[in-house]
């Protein structure tokens, strides 16, 4: 199994219960997810998924699967750029995220998971995931599932928040996520559970695999043309191609 991260015992016993222990907080606390990601964030979210989605390649018309689509927040930038002429659907296996989101008329939702996508072959141009990379069970097993989905020549982003370089960065981003946002979390928040999907945010992006080994992952998926951009010196964005 290529896990993302270690397991933290922290919050649940072990690998086995991760997945059931995720979707059942992500259940919880989604009435209050959009509002939390809003104040997080200062508002620019939605700018930034959508330039880092036309930065990966997509285009109108496109065929787009967004996993792990949450309450859709990248599934609604997605829309926006492919316009009437295509088409985009969001796949999570939270139902309550399912049930918040909020996405155009069009958009479709469906229950499933990165490891198991309910998608033929060759079903989208473009596949996306906002911020969901660190909450899947085994890379390999959900990067040969992106692969499969896609078209020939189809293009994914993945973004991911990245632990930064140097031991002040991190440790300001620290503070900050897991710190000031669950804070945050308690004052906006109708939930009991939001502190601690915030300080779990954190914890998940710290143990997170080296970024190095996310892009040997996709290579060895069948990948092409990998490579990840950064912004901001956390914001990663992993990019790759199905070959034709």
């Amino acid at each position: 199994m290529a896990a993302p991260h270690r397991p933290l015992t922290d919050y649940y016993s072990g690998e086995a219960d991760r997945a059931g222990w995720v979707r059942q907080l992500f259940d919880r606390t989604a009435p209050d997810y959009d509002r939390i990601e809003r104040a997080m964030a200062f508002g620019s979210g939605s700018w930034y998924r959508r330039s880092a989605l036309s930065r990966a390649g997509l285009v109108p018309g496109m065929r787009v699967l967004d996993i792990g689509t949450g309450t859709g927040l990248t599934a609604r930038e997605a829309a926006a750029l492919v316009g009437a002429s295509g088409s985009v659907v969001g796949v999570d296996p939270s139902a309550g995220m399912l049930e918040r989101a909020k996405v155009p008329l069009g958009v479709s939702m469906v229950r499933g998971a990165a490891e198991a996508i309910p998608a033929p072959p060759g079903e989208a141009d473009f596949l996306a995931m906002g911020y969901a990379l660190r909450h899947v069970t085994d890379l390999s097993v959900a990067f040969r599932e992106f692969f499969r989905v896609l078209a020939p020549c189809g293009r994914l982003c993945l973004l991911e928040i990245t632990s930064p370089e140097g031991a002040v960065r991190r440790m300001v981003l620290k503070a900050y996520i897991r710190g000031v946002v669950p804070c945050m979390a308690r004052l906006l928040g109708t939930h009991c559970d939001m502190p601690e999907l915030m300080r779990y945010y954190w914890d998940t992006i710290e143990a997170c695999a080296a970024p190095r080994a996310i892009e040997e992952s996709l290579r060895a998926a069948g990948f092409v043309e990998v490579f990840r951009h950064v912004e901001f010196g956390v914001f990663s964005e992993y990019c790759a191609r199905k070959p034709s």
